[in-house]
């Protein structure tokens, strides 16, 4: 229908219910330490000085869990849109910025796409997670949208992350087990100890020309 708004594809690695259990966890956590402070300075300081201790405590902890509860990432159109406590649009034709990022905590390593606009606004966008050898990925039909996407943007990197996405679909379309996929490849050799990094363009560029 003329007019429609663009369709909205969501661009998460997590369900409705792991969302959920994640929140509720982190709320609970907050509630315990918050609890476990203001005790600790009762003892000492009594009534009013505890309840402040728990509270300077649990309310920017608190505001953290509901905006990690809060965000979601999603593509409309060719915008990559990001929610937290705002919204932040980045178009993919235009994009400025296309770096490839992986994160690592306690074994857990995530790799994301680093989009950023003209205005150095930026939204990550998780395309994989892995732990031991398997993990989550975003599904085809979201994979296949970022790639053909990617193949018409401006950025000159735009194609080399087009043809990254594409291998991995079609690594997994024929059945190869995570380890052998690409982006398990590259989130594998980055070096540990590093909470997160950004994976330098030319390295990239090799990698994807050495594919099949």
């Amino acid at each position: 229908m003329a007019g429609a708004p663009p369709e909205r594809v969501p661009l998460s690695l997590v369900d409705g219910a792991g969302g959920r259990r994640r929140t509720t966890a982190a709320v609970l956590v907050v509630v315990v330490l918050a609890a476990a402070v203001g005790g600790v300075v009762g003892l000492i300081g009594g009534r009013v000085p505890a309840l402040v201790a728990a509270a300077v405590v649990a309310v920017p902890l608190g505001l953290l869990a509901w905006g990690s509860a809060r965000r979601q990432v999603w593509l409309e159109g060719s915008q990559v849109v990001a929610r937290t406590f705002g919204k932040r649009r980045v178009d993919l034709r235009t994009a400025r910025g296309l770096e490839l990022v992986v994160t690592d905590l306690r074994g857990t390593r995530t790799v994301g796409l680093l989009v950023s606009g003209d205005d150095k606004r930026a939204v990550n966008v998780s395309l994989a997670v892995y732990s031991g050898t398997g993990g989550r990925e975003l599904g085809i039909l979201v994979l296949r949208k970022l790639a053909d996407l990617l193949a018409g943007s401006e950025n000159t990197a735009g194609l080399v992350f087009s043809q990254l996405l594409v291998a991995q679909l079609r690594a997994e379309a024929k059945g190869e087990p995570a380890p052998d996929r690409p982006l398990y490849r590259l989130a594998s050799v980055a070096p540990e100890g590093r909470l997160a990094q950004r994976l330098k363009p030319e390295a990239i560029t090799r990698f994807v020309a050495s594919l099949d």
